[in-house]
């Protein structure tokens, strides 16, 4: 992944290190895409799972809709995910981490794949994933999910911490 050429925050202490980038990327659960039909913009915000060896996220939807029909006349979105770390009184400001990136989306072709990566979604959101896994991956079950592959181009994060707390 590389960083963003551009765009970076204007105020240095802002940015935030790749390696924290990766820990947001890994502890957060919804994921905000937007992507482009024609000149018309259409955001919308999911759960996924993010594979940081192959440099992904995977996402699952119904297998039709106007996320697809967009998506398969352009693959490439711009996305973020962002930790609310809360308003910070008499400051007037919000504490967050926030990563951005770039990507482009495929669907998974591979029906062991796809049944793969739905399973590894089951078990990250589950409390008790396998009665979940039993019911859903199924061969009509999961005839009816579509999974998407982001592959990520670019990442960029930025944050505002919380103020530190004062020595007792």
């Amino acid at each position: 992944m590389q960083d963003v050429p551009s765009y970076h925050p204007r105020r240095q202490t802002k940015e935030m290190p790749g390696e924290e980038q990766l820990d947001l990327l890994r502890s957060q659960w919804v994921l905000t895409i937007a992507m482009c039909n024609g000149d018309e913009p259409y955001l919308v915000t999911m759960d996924y799972l993010f594979v940081e060896a192959e440099k992904c996220f995977y996402l699952h939807c119904a297998n039709e809709g106007r996320k697809l029909q967009i998506l398969s006349a352009n693959p490439r979105v711009w996305g973020q995910i962002v930790e609310d770390r809360g308003y910070i009184p008499g400051v007037c400001s919000h504490a967050y981490r926030c990563v951005m990136f770039q990507g482009r989306v495929e669907p998974v072709a591979d029906h062991q794949e796809k049944r793969r990566l739905l399973e590894l979604m089951i078990d990250r959101f589950e409390p008790d994933p396998e009665p979940l896994k039993q019911r859903m991956l199924k061969n009509p079950a999961l005839d009816r999910v579509t999974v998407l592959r982001v592959r990520i181009e670019a990442l960029s994060g930025k944050q505002s911490p919380p103020p530190a707390k004062p020595a007792d």
